[in-house]
């Protein structure tokens, strides 16, 4: 992993309105970076065993979506970064599931990458 987008870590632009907007916590949404890339979040993807990949969020189960290579697949690296999407880039809504098996989930996939 690259970078981590989070408003609950300190270093995230968005952390000070976060905390006086969210009350209660973060929420469970996060987006990182990978460092395999583009190819390596289609592969990421696809090692995960537990997270469904959808697109949408809010959902009582795990969900993960790698938009450079679906929901916005038909742009360039240069329009995916015009909209603010890093080719590398992983989303998760995380769930209700158990919290040990969704990071076994992800070490597995993350192991999977070159």
């Amino acid at each position: 992993v690259e970078w981590v987008n989070y408003p609950g870590l300190e270093s995230s632009p968005s952390h000070e309105i976060a905390k006086k907007v969210l009350k209660g916590g973060f929420g469970g949404l996060v987006s990182f970076g990978l460092k395999a890339g583009r190819d390596g979040g289609q592969k990421f993807i696809e090692a995960l065993e537990l997270f469904s990949h959808l697109a949408n969020i809010g959902d009582a189960k795990s969900l993960v979506i790698h938009s450079a290579s679906t929901t916005h697949s038909q742009l360039s690296d240069e329009e995916l970064a015009e909209a603010g999407v890093a080719p590398e880039m992983v989303r998760l809504s995380v769930g209700i599931e158990n919290v040990d098996d969704l990071i076994e989930d992800l070490s597995q996939a993350l192991d999977k990458l070159p």
